[in-house]
């Protein structure tokens, strides 16, 4: 899949050089995939990218999607360039809410294509061979489990954004958020049905339970049963209120597992940041701190979750820290933290 993404492009008169170094990294040097990467141990994902981006100026609050992809392509990739800097071995394509449908109702029913297709070029750009490049598909708001029309129309959508990125060669795909776990199956199939390994991710509210009714550990074993290769859960929940869910899940399940939690502090009453008053523009004293993330990134590996990740509020100085926690030094980890140097802090450190 990936050989035919490389010769599409056009070399330079002659060949050589560069042109051939492609060639062969793709064709001789073949990264590991998803799966064989996971066999040998945690797998550090990305952070997020909408709420960030909209952060920056480059996203509309309210819709969030992701046509940044093409209005602004040098942002996108330059969030890209500091997730991978800081360690991510998994750049996520920005397509969350890039369905047709969603693009419709902000104005994009005319570039579904061309952002999906624009995403994808930028994080196998920004990944080279030093990153996995995972497809993404996410909740449609299409889905009606008492609509039988609805589930035909959910799959098509999912099956075009799939089309798209095995065309522009991604390496998997990630399908997250997901409310019902009937839409999550209608992902997964769309996934499956070109041979791809799928990574599903639930995001569960209050009580943690799918809109269907099922249990994070049913919705796992479930998922399993039907070909899924990694099940998890992402976004809403900080790290505490999310890894009792990813527990259930691991001890219910044989395949891998997921964690992806979101960046903001939540409540008992409410634990998932979507839900708080200060959604979506009050979120900065919420936070975590680069530390609590790192924490969150021992605590997950030490229950056996493989896919060890982030989402909303996570930006690449929580990755950097999570990178480090599991024992890892990327590029970003030569300007961490050497507080010993600071003219106030310094010698109190010194002097114990």
């Amino acid at each position: 899949m990936r050989d035919s993404a490389v010769h599409r492009l056009h070399p330079p008169c002659g060949g050589g050089g560069i042109w051939d170094f492609l060639v062969r990294s793709e064709t001789e040097m073949p990264k590991k995939g998803i799966l064989e990467k996971l066999q040998e141990g945690p797998v550090l994902g990305d952070g997020g990218y909408l709420l960030e981006l909209e952060r920056r100026g480059y996203v509309k609050a309210g819709p969030f999607t992701p046509e940044v992809a093409v209005e602004h392509p040098e942002a996108l990739r330059q969030l890209q360039q500091e997730f991978l800097r800081a360690g991510s071995e998994v750049l996520q394509v920005c397509t969350f809410y890039a369905s047709a449908e969603k693009l419709k109702t902000a104005g994009y029913a005319n570039e579904v294509e061309s952002i999906n297709r624009q995403a994808v070029r930028i994080a196998r750009e920004v990944a080279q061979d030093q990153a996995l490049v995972a497809g993404n598909l996410s909740l449609t708001w299409q889905y009606h489990p008492d609509e039988s029309s609805s589930k035909e129309r959910v799959l098509s959508l999912f099956r075009q954004q799939v089309a798209l990125g095995k065309e522009e060669g991604v390496d998997f795909f990630i399908a997250e958020t997901f409310h019902y776990l009937g839409e999550a199956l209608l992902a997964l199939q769309a996934i499956k049905e070109t041979g791809f390994p799928a990574m599903i991710t639930f995001n569960f509210k209050k009580p943690p339970l799918s809109l269907d009714g099922y249990s994070p550990a049913e919705c796992g074993r479930i998922l399993e049963d039907q070909g899924a290769d990694i099940v998890g859960t992402n976004c809403g929940r900080e790290p505490k209120r999310m890894l009792p869910l990813v527990e259930a899940m691991r001890n219910a399940v044989k395949c891998h597992v997921a964690a992806q939690p979101a960046g903001y502090h939540s409540s008992d009453e409410i634990p998932y940041f979507m839900g708080l008053p200060q959604f979506p523009v009050e979120l900065d004293p919420l936070q975590l701190t680069r530390l609590e993330m790192a924490e969150f990134a021992r605590q997950a590996r030490d229950l056996g979750v493989g896919y060890i990740g982030a989402c909303c509020g996570v930006a690449a100085a929580h990755i950097r820290s999570m990178a480090e926690a599991l024992g890892r030094h990327p590029p970003a980890s030569a300007k961490s933290p050497d507080l010993k140097l600071h003219p106030i802090l310094g010698p109190k450190i010194t002097a114990g």
